[in-house]
């Protein structure tokens, strides 16, 4: 989901969509902690957001160690994000418990970030399989530097150009995924989203599933609702952001409030 342009620390504060989910959340568990809770302030958690964040690792290190935040709902050995997932959450809790506050705003802010990509229609699409095609099967590992990461491989001028066009073209891979994160992001900036605030049933809910087969279930029922297809047959239209406003924006809200507020839970900050 768009963070901004990772160039600066002020990059996404309008229009980032990382950012205007954690606002949000922070809000939210700030109804739901006790009072005086020693959890992560908003402003320390989005210092870990865009240029500090999981995209901003893609600027400086193209391909190298970077997270891989695309997931297949449907596939249940689709557990690469899965197991980043539980291992923020696992730190998190660790951190909280040991009153470590900077290290903690990290894990928080790296922990929203990875559940909303997961989320997010456009990560649920078969991303690396088709930029393996377009790149000629030469693996992500191989994308090394700046020219590999942006430029498609062909075996001849012609390939080239046309294997170019449908990353970088009109509904090219890049571009179709760009811009729709990049709707969603002005489409909810102005929005308060309060009815996305967890309910005692959500509670219960993820603490009986745990936190990844929460994740699990609630990005199934996302997928389904096919809001990326519809994007990419017809682009946005009132029906589609209607959909993104009222049925996705809150459960990205609700999720990743309702993770930290499990952690806070294990960490012993409050009661479940």
């Amino acid at each position: 989901m768009y963070s901004g342009t990772t160039l600066t620390k002020y990059s996404g504060r309008v229009l980032g969509a990382h950012q205007k989910v954690d606002r949000v959340a922070r809000k939210h568990l700030g109804i739901m902690l006790p009072k005086n809770t020693a959890f992560p302030k908003v402003r320390q958690i989005l210092h870990f957001e865009g240029k500090n964040g999981p995209d901003g690792i893609k600027r400086k290190s193209p391909a190298k160690d970077e997270p891989w935040h695309y997931f297949n709902p449907f596939k249940a050995d689709d557990t690469e994000l899965l197991d980043l997932i539980t291992d923020h959450y696992d730190r998190l809790v660790i951190e909280l418990k040991a009153g470590n506050t900077e290290r903690a705003a990290f894990e928080s802010a790296w922990l929203a970030h990875a559940l909303v990509d997961g989320m997010t229609p456009a990560h649920h699409f078969p991303y690396e399989e088709e930029v393996d095609k377009l790149r000629k099967g030469a693996g992500n590992e191989t994308r090394t530097t700046i020219k590999e990461k942006l430029v498609m491989h062909g075996d001849t001028k012609t390939e080239l150009i046309v294997n170019n066009w449908r990353m970088w073209g009109t509904k090219g891979l890049m571009t179709t995924h760009g811009s729709f994160e990049w709707g969603f992001s002005a489409l909810i900036a102005p929005m308060s989203f309060m009815d996305a605030l967890p309910t005692d049933a959500d509670i219960a809910r993820i603490r009986e599933l745990g936190l990844s087969d929460y994740f699990v279930q609630v990005a199934r029922e996302i997928a389904v609702l096919n809001l990326f297809d519809d994007y990419y047959e017809s682009g946005w239209n009132l029906r589609l952001a209607y959909r993104v406003r009222y049925k996705l924006a809150p459960v990205l809200v609700k999720t990743i409030t309702l993770a930290w507020y499990s952690a806070a839970i294990d960490a012993g900050l409050a009661d479940s």
